[in-house]
């Protein structure tokens, strides 16, 4: 999956590149340029987030859930 994504995102600037040369010529090519850089800055979101969640399971597992108790929501403090 981290791997389809790195691929998808050297696409989208592959695109980038051959469009930026015909923004300023057309609407349409403009619009198309806009939409594939919201599309690589979602792909680039779904790496982050997945690089994330690696790290985060990591480091989980290192440090003990404190588990709550029925008991422990209705405290009051004197």
């Amino acid at each position: 999956m981290k791997k389809e994504l790195i691929k998808s995102i050297k696409e989208k600037e592959s695109q980038l590149t051959r469009l930026k040369t015909h923004v300023n010529k057309s609407v349409i090519c403009s619009e198309l340029y806009n939409k594939v850089v919201l599309e690589k800055a979602i792909l680039k979101k779904e790496l982050d987030d997945i690089q994330k969640n690696s790290f985060a399971n990591k480091v989980r597992y290192l440090f003990p859930r404190k588990k709550n108790r029925i008991c422990d929501y209705f405290k009051t403090s004197v």
